[in-house]
């Protein structure tokens, strides 16, 4: 950020010295040129800015696929699903309880 803070104002003093000599010597070419230099600085905190929020972005997003939360209770709806119902719609846990809980782990 420093880097960019020094060259951004250096490219704003060259920008001005530029504009002041086109005053000087009434010409337009270094005119332009001091109008491009500060354009190019512009741009080059715009860039820095939207690039800064783009990392801050994928910073976030990266840590959530490394590390999700696989807690106990966000695996709660898979015991839930896998358990089957006999006719009546109570549900038998005997049998599928141990296999489930071993691949759960």
């Amino acid at each position: 950020m420093f880097l960019i803070l020094l060259i951004v104002i250096a490219l704003v003093m060259w920008a001005l010295q530029l504009m002041r000599q086109a005053i000087d010597r009434r010409e337009f070419s270094l005119m332009l040129a001091g109008f491009l230099v500060s354009s190019a600085a512009a741009a080059l905190v715009a860039v820095y800015m939207l690039m800064n929020s783009y990392m801050g972005y994928l910073g976030y997003s990266g840590q959530q696929a490394i590390a999700p939360d696989w807690s106990d209770e966000s695996l709660g709806w898979l015991t839930e699903l896998n358990q089957p119902t006999s006719l009546d719609g109570s549900a038998q846990t005997k049998f599928w309880q141990e296999p489930l809980l071993s691949t759960a782990q």
